[in-house]
Order: C-alpha cells, then structure tokens, then sequence
C-alpha cells in the first residue's frame, strides 16, 4: 500500500477541503528548533501545529489591531 493510499481523518463536510499549499523555507537551525518542540509536546502533526499556529497569530493581532470609535488614550482618561 502506497503512502497516499492510507487515510487519515476524512474532512467532513462543514469542513472545507484544504487545496490550497503554502510553501515556506527555514534553515536547519530553524527546522532543529521546530522539531525540538515538535518533539518535547508530543506534537505529531505538524502541518495542523503549523497552521493554527500561524492563525492563532494572525486572529490576535487582527483582534488587537480592531479600529475602535475612540482612541486608547481617549478611553483611559
């Protein structure tokens, strides 16, 4: 049996099929460094780990960057 063969979780269907590929290149000192967390928490997926990582990323900055009617400064006072 071929390795594409085999299944894993099936996306069900209020799940959207993941299509679309991003490639991204890190150093081996990078790598060494992702796989030593990979390894330390048990992670063993590392696509999943990767991408909520980097949207957990963006969704918090998105939350703390939110335009607001008033500024910072003006809600302090």
């Amino acid at each position: 049996m071929r390795k594409r063969d085999k299944t894993c979780a099936k996306a069900t269907p209020e799940e959207p099929k993941r299509e679309q590929r991003i490639v991204c290149l890190m150093s081996e000192e990078e790598l060494r460094i992702v796989d030593r967390y990979l390894e330390k928490y048990k992670i063993t997926n590392k696509s999943r780990w990767l991408r909520e990582t980097i949207l957990m990323f963006i969704h918090k900055n998105m939350e703390e960057d939110y335009p607001t009617l008033f500024g910072e400064h003006d809600m302090r006072r």
